[in-house]
């Protein structure tokens, strides 16, 4: 008789074959594989929103092109010199030079036109001065004309009457004259002062013109308003205004004077997670210039409106990370890594997100059970980057699998009593005209 027929015998080999599968299988249950199974764990669950930002100041003096430039009919400016970025300067120590070519241009034209309205004021002058010696001589001839009349009509007194007659008329139509003359001069001398207002009117503003261009001149020598460290202003697409760079006058900022006390980190979040983040949460800070530098802050503003990045494609929102530490080191423009903690749990269960299925829209996992495996459902909560937190289903120290079993597929789903969640197939249809809640 053969081995294999005796019944003692094979009984001892099959369990010498499945001892070991069914070791392999489920592994040893006092160690974990760290690479098939994990066990629930119990303790602090955090979830944050990861970002990447840069410093800026909070308060910070800026060092402006003239601010009257508009003034001038100056509109764009060019900077011709500008001092090395972090350079330390005084109060009124020089930080940049713009370029005057197009103000020389100004101010000639300024001072031609000067010089042209003084010219025409000195002209209006010298005829007003004519007209009114000429009147005024009129004048006096119309007063000797009144006398010479009044001498013939008292000359007349011995003459017919109709002579003495001729004498009256004489002398009231000298005295008629002399008034009208009298009112005439009355009347170029307004004439006079209102031609020297209007052309000393325009002298002024001919002067005030040459004088706004040579106070635009003047300040086209950039100085700093106080002492501090010199930082280049950022244009909208993010670059920095250094030599030959074009500074607007409805923009006049050429650098900063930043508080370097006071920092914050400016950074972008997508539109997904955006929805997590609110004023006030905490948040860790690293440096990319100096990992092993660790900060903390406190998210101070998120933008309602979102915008479009250069060379990017989504959405994102503005957020501001205010810095609580005063550091020395911290410099604008550095890069920092932001980690946004937008939840956390002090004792809860979690498992890895790995280890969380779906079937029929019914989470579960499969859960090792001595040296069975069984395909649980859980109800899960909030996750973050690498782990789900577990409201019901599961316990600490249990151990779930993170990858499926190869029968997987095959096993059945064991609900949990009083689940809150309806499997797919079993959700009743839309009724029309209504909607249907469903709950989870």
């Amino acid at each position: 008789m053969s081995l294999l027929r005796k019944p003692r015998f094979l009984i001892l080999a099959l369990v010498a074959v499945a001892i070991p599968g069914a070791w392999l299988m489920a592994g040893d249950p006092e160690t974990d594989d760290a690479v098939l199974i994990s066990r629930v764990q119990r303790g602090e669950f955090v979830v944050s929103v990861a970002t990447s930002g840069e410093l800026n100041a909070r308060e910070s003096v800026k060092i402006s092109a003239p601010a009257n430039a508009r003034q001038a009919q100056i509109y764009q400016m060019k900077i011709a010199s500008i001092v090395p970025e972090g350079t330390v300067v005084e109060p009124g120590a020089v930080v940049a030079q713009l370029d005057r070519s197009e103000l020389s241009a100004k101010q000639s034209e300024a001072a031609l036109a000067l010089e042209k309205a003084q010219a025409v004021y000195e002209q209006a002058m010298l005829d007003s001065t004519l007209t009114l010696s000429q009147a005024r001589e009129d004048i006096r001839t119309r007063e000797l004309a009144v006398e010479e009349a009044q001498l013939a009509k008292e000359q007349s007194v011995y003459e017919p009457p109709t002579v003495q007659r001729q004498t009256e008329i004489d002398l009231e139509k000298a005295q008629r004259a002399l008034a009208q003359a009298r009112k005439d001069y009355e009347t170029k001398t307004q004439q006079a002062q209102a031609k020297m207002r209007e052309v000393g009117a325009d002298v002024s503003r001919e002067r005030n013109k040459l004088e706004i261009v040579q106070e635009v001149m003047e300040g086209f020598t950039v100085t700093a308003p106080a002492g501090g460290m010199v930082i280049y202003q950022k244009e909208w697409n993010g670059q920095k205004r250094t030599t030959g760079s074009q500074v607007s006058s409805w923009d006049p900022t050429v650098a900063t004077l930043p508080d370097l006390t006071k920092m914050e980190s400016v950074t972008y979040v997508n539109e997904i997670d955006i929805r997590k983040v609110a004023e006030g949460q905490p948040v860790a800070i690293t440096l990319d210039s100096d990992p092993t530098k660790q900060l903390t802050g406190e998210v101070t503003r998120v933008a309602n409106v979102g915008e479009q990045r250069p060379n990017t494609d989504a959405k994102v929102f503005e957020v501001i990370i205010a810095v609580h530490q005063s550091d020395t080191t911290l410099r604008p423009g550095m890069t920092t890594g932001n980690s946004i903690e937008t939840l956390r749990k002090e004792d809860v269960v979690f498992i890895p997100i790995e280890a969380l299925g779906s079937e029929d829209g019914i989470p579960f996992v499969y859960q090792q059970d001595g040296g069975r495996i069984r395909k649980r459902e859980v109800v899960p909560g909030a996750m973050n980057d690498t782990d789900v937190i577990i409201i019901a289903g599961l316990e600490e120290d249990d151990r779930v699998l993170l990858t499926p079993p190869a029968n997987g597929a095959d096993m059945s789903l064991q609900r949990l009593e009083n689940s809150p969640i309806t499997a797919e197939d079993e959700r009743p249809e839309p009724v029309a005209g209504g909607d249907t809640a469903i709950t989870y």
